[in-house]
């Protein structure tokens, strides 16, 4: 497995969690796809409790009415940072808003929310005890991330300026013709680090990929689950991919890597 033992750099997407109305179905959900486990962190931490792959906590989960949010969920993405606070004053530089200022979490880390300029929501984890999902890039685990946005070229921007994650347009065979992709590379990290897509909806979201073994079985898995098939499986260049969404319409993706050329 791909392990994480130190705080990945700076802008690197690395941690997960979300809050859904109903944890028991939840984890029903979950732990039936990926094979989860869930452990609570105790009263202090309000509900919140640590997702975990074998003995390693990979994401968390929380209850949540989404009455601020006119009833939507989504799984939060956090971005690696060196400084959060400093990070904050980045993102209101570059037109972005903050949505909690940085708080710590007992001696874990540092953590943040804030949302880019069209209004797509993402977080800042600051590590201290705990660098973010220790395992990533392995079945069950998060392995990819897409911004869905109206307008990918100014979003290119916003998250260059905050991270310095340099865009690259993608052309054929890595992108349909009729779809506007831009790649977000990090420039330390060994591979890019996140995606940006061209999509219509009202509010920007953050997409999470879960690595699986066999995107086919994991779908069927899913839909077993009370999962909604959305798009695919369809093969791409980068492995096997399928759009769902969750028992409370939160929006994912399943993807069968290729084996790196």
């Amino acid at each position: 497995m791909v392990r994480v033992t130190a705080n990945p750099p700076h802008g690197t997407p690395s941690f997960i969690d979300i809050g859904l109305p109903d944890l028991d179905r939840a984890k029903e959900f979950y732990g039936g796809l990926f094979g989860w486990r869930f452990e609570s962190l105790g009263d202090e931490a309000m509900g919140y409790e640590a997702v975990l792959l074998g003995d390693t906590m990979i994401a968390g989960m929380a209850p949540a009415t989404g009455e601020d949010t006119g009833g939507r969920h989504w799984w939060n993405l956090y971005f690696a940072t060196d400084d959060a606070d400093g990070t904050l004053k980045r993102i209101a530089d570059a037109g972005g808003s903050v949505v909690q200022p940085a708080v710590d979490v007992a001696d874990q880390g540092r953590l943040a929310m804030a949302k880019d300029p069209a209004g797509g929501q993402f977080g800042l984890w600051q590590g201290a005890g705990y660098p973010g999902s220790r395992i990533v890039n392995e079945p069950g685990s998060f392995s990819w991330e897409e911004l869905y946005t109206r307008d990918t070229g100014a979003a290119a921007e916003f998250y260059r300026n905050v991270f310095d994650l340099r865009p690259e347009r993608l052309q054929e065979p890595f992108a349909p013709s009729d779809m506007d992709y831009v790649l977000l590379r990090h420039p330390d990290a060994g591979r890019p680090a996140a995606g940006i897509c061209s999509d219509d909806r009202d509010v920007p979201l953050w997409v999470v990929y879960f690595e699986v073994a066999d995107t086919d079985e994991a779908v069927r898995r899913a839909q077993d689950g009370g999962a909604t098939l959305d798009a695919g499986p369809w093969d791409t260049p980068y492995g096997r991919v399928a759009g769902l969404h969750d028992p409370f319409g939160v929006d994912f993706r399943l993807l069968r890597s290729n084996p790196p050329s």
